[in-house]
């Protein structure tokens, strides 16, 4: 009607639509459908969801979104570009974003040259890119960790005055030495992380206490397959912060967060939890447990069964008694067990040997103690490695009897028979044994992290470079912010050097020793797979850094070098001697 108010606003207005849209449905209509329609069920509204947006409306190829501030749509079209870019999609999209008063139509759809103008800079920006209009930039310069290109004024179609605008780069403030993590896109089943809990003893000494807690719960959780559930080391990288729980869900790539806390006092122990919907950041769920020391595992899996209930009602009882894990009949070997993990954790030397002392301990105190023979194994297999074996013989003996102790008493248990497959394999030379023990591990629990690194490292010594590429693809989703995170991306370099991949190689070394500057492992990726693209005096600036970090290691145990031909052997070797590495 002629004398109706209209309603106006000041928005931010995100743009995105897909590239070559109209080419992909010719070539493949149904396919390229289903793809967006994933993409903006998985990617796009999650991530509008997470950075407070409204979703307007989408277009057969396109979104039309709004945000209370700027810097919330920049933040999103950041992330939903680092997660497509890190998937497999086909596809690709272009955004823009401009702030600028928008119409409110009664339907809550929006109108106006603030509008036109988001449309209009997508259409201009590049196929993955963000562009932005000046106003937006004036608004988020300085406070995002981006970077800026001007693209000058750009004379949009249908827009009477040029619009200067700004392309984003999304790595450029970062350091050098830093890792750009891309957002993953939420899995396709329920998802969550276990985040670091509280200790509320007010005794320092119980930090593992509590750590192991964790580990316990995540452990319990990772058994139920319907579930996504993000390694403990990824977890812990939140340890002492004050954390958003929307970016930790936004960071890890998960729909649910545990949190809590544990009390121990004498023979008492309390545990308070919450589930909280990361995307919405609505609690769904809290409750307390108390016990004894001595029911310790059956709180546990009181836990364990709480949050799973909580995700879904429907699951049954006869579901979580199946999924129930043995625990050691004394707890003061799980004590030690629990100190010699925490140990582990700090990656040294010094700390590996302590920990193996405390395996040995705990298996003293309890023999049938399944986990604490598997643990123990991963520590020979480091001494082998960085050539600190003192009688290599005996140690092959004890690595193999700590291995088949362990798959004895673990038959059931994923921890138990990955880490004893892996040592079998490296140490012991029983590649086929290991890598079938491996597999049998992930067929109890797919969501161990570490066994799928393990798992892919085999695979490499069996000569399966493309298999062992798939798994440690799977072991960095799983743990994104993994503290090992470059072993993965050590792995994934040696299985490209063993297809051939010389350049591929060296990108995921070059990534790796970035990560890890003191990993020997790195090193030596970095050094092979820049002599095979001819460049010598990085390969020797890389085994320098190697022989700083580990000065006994030697061409004898390089890890690449297990089922190599003969020919490939002669140059690998000729190639770590030459660059300065010991025999």
């Amino acid at each position: 009607m002629a004398g109706e108010r209209v309603e106006r606003r000041l928005a931010a207005v995100l743009a995105a639509d897909v590239v070559g849209y109209s080419a992909l449905m010719q070539h493949a209509e149904e396919a390229t459908f289903a793809e967006f329609e994933r993409l903006k069920r998985e990617v796009i509204e999650p991530g509008l969801s997470r950075h407070d947006g409204r979703l307007i409306k989408t277009t057969g190829d396109g979104v039309l979104g709004e945000f209370a501030s700027p810097s919330a749509a920049v933040r999103c079209a950041v992330e939903i570009q680092e997660s497509i870019a890190s998937g497999r999609s086909p596809l690709k999209l272009r955004i823009g974003i401009n702030l600028g008063e928008v119409i409110v139509g009664a339907d809550g759809d929006l109108f106006g040259d603030g509008i036109n103008i988001a449309f209009r800079l997508e259409g201009a920006a590049d196929p993955g890119g963000i562009l932005l209009s000046e106003k937006v930039y004036i608004e988020v310069e300085g406070k995002l960790d981006v970077g800026f290109e001007d693209k000058g004024q750009q004379q949009l179609k249908n827009i009477s005055r040029p619009v200067r605008a700004y392309a984003i780069c999304a790595a450029a403030n970062r350091a050098p030495t830093e890792r750009l993590t891309a957002v993953p896109p939420l899995p396709d089943k329920p998802s969550i992380a276990v985040l670091p809990f509280e200790n509320m003893s007010g005794d320092p000494e119980q930090e593992y206490f509590a750590d192991g807690m964790v580990e316990e719960i995540t452990t319990a959780l990772s058994r139920f397959k319907w579930l996504f559930v993000i390694a403990r080391n990824s977890s812990f990288t939140f340890k002492g912060r004050a954390v958003d729980i929307k970016e930790v869900g936004r960071r890890l790539g998960v729909r649910y967060v545990l949190e809590g806390s544990v009390r121990k006092a004498s023979e008492r122990v309390r545990i308070t939890t919450q589930l909280i919907d990361a995307v919405t950041g609505i609690h769904l769920w809290s409750d307390r447990f108390e016990g004894s020391l001595g029911n310790i595992f059956d709180l546990q899996d009181q836990v364990a069964s709480s949050v799973v209930g909580a995700i879904d009602p429907k699951l049954q009882e006869a579901e979580i008694a199946r999924v129930k894990r043995k625990s050691p009949a004394n707890h003061d070997a799980y004590d030690c067990f629990l100190r010699a993990s925490a140990l582990l954790h700090h990656w040294t030397a010094e700390g590996r040997e302590e920990a193996l002392r405390l395996f040995y301990k705990a298996i003293e105190l309890d023999p049938e103690y399944g986990q604490a023979y598997a643990f123990a194994t991963f520590c020979y297999c480091s001494r082998k490695v960085d050539g600190l074996a003192a009688d290599p013989d005996n140690e092959r003996c004890e690595t193999e009897r700590l291995a088949r102790e362990a798959i004895r008493l673990g038959r059931d248990d994923a921890f138990s028979l990955s880490h004893a497959g892996f040592a079998l394999a490296q140490v012991v030379g029983e590649l086929n044994e290991g890598a079938a023990l491996i597999e049998r591990a992930l067929v109890h629990n797919p969501n161990l992290a570490g066994s799928w690194q393990m798992g892919g490292w085999v695979k490499l010594w069996l000569n399966q470079p493309d298999a062992a590429i798939d798994h440690f693809a799977r072991a960095m989703r799983l743990s994104p912010l993994d503290f090992g995170f470059h072993g993965a991306e050590t792995g994934t370099a040696f299985a490209h050097l063993r297809a051939g991949r010389y350049e591929e190689a060296s990108i995921w070394a070059d990534k790796a020793l970035r990560d890890q500057p003191r990993s020997a492992d790195a090193a030596q990726a970095v050094a092979l797979s820049s002599a095979f693209v001819g460049d010598l005096e990085k390969a020797k600036e890389a085994i320098k850094r190697l022989r700083e970090v580990a000065p006994n290691r030697r061409i004898s145990t390089a890890i690449i070098s297990k089922n190599l031909s003969p020919k490939v052997r002669a140059r690998v070797v000729d190639i770590l001697r030459d660059a300065g590495m010991p025999e």
